[in-house]
């Protein structure tokens, strides 16, 4: 009986210490993804995001860019995602520094959420999600020389059908004969 009151408080606990999470709906031309942000995790990458999002920067942007197993047959290692959120340079806001799977927990799974970039500190706007699970994108992977990795910091929650069929658009090295439009992205709850 001792036990019971011990356990009680126990589940108290774990459910307070649910990190809060933030939803987002990415409507696209070809469907609804709905992506989950964790920005206890990573705070300054999920704070870039929102500034995007709530600025209504990613209105019009696309998704324009699927790494496949067919157009990465070539390269020592391979992943599978879709990229997206282009716009014009001067939408752009500041790079932010990198929040890595080393410092987050937050690891590229399957329907990861996470910034591209080139450099280290270098992600401004464009972010990719992963297809299927893709180590090679994590702190000391090895797709990235720096092996910084990626910033991960959401996760997809419905919609991954969606973003199959965005993978499986018709490109070119990569890049999407016909980009494939984001009407909007936008909070659903805070």
């Amino acid at each position: 009986m001792k036990t019971l009151p011990i356990l009680l408080l126990l589940a108290c606990g774990l459910i307070q210490c649910k990190e809060k999470t933030i939803t987002c709906a990415i409507e696209t031309e070809m469907g609804m993804i709905t992506i989950e942000l964790y920005p206890e995790a990573a705070p300054k990458t999920v704070a870039n995001f929102l500034q995007y999002v709530d600025k209504g920067l990613y209105e019009q942007s696309s998704f324009f860019r699927a790494c496949t197993p067919e157009n990465e047959a070539d390269r020592e290692v391979r992943i599978e995602v879709i990229q997206g959120g282009d716009m014009a340079e001067e939408k752009e806001l500041a790079p932010i520094e990198i929040e890595t799977t080393a410092i987050t927990g937050l690891l590229h799974k399957n329907g990861t959420v996470s910034m591209a970039r080139s450099e280290p500190n270098t992600a401004t706007c464009s972010f990719f999600i992963c297809v299927g699970d893709q180590p090679a994108l994590d702190f000391e992977g090895s797709r990235n020389p720096d092996g910084y990795g990626f910033a991960a910091f959401g996760q997809v929650i419905e919609g991954m059908d969606v973003v199959l069929r965005i993978q499986q658009v018709k490109e070119i090295d990569q890049y999407f004969i016909d980009p494939v439009q984001i009407i909007d992205i936008k909070r659903i709850d805070d």
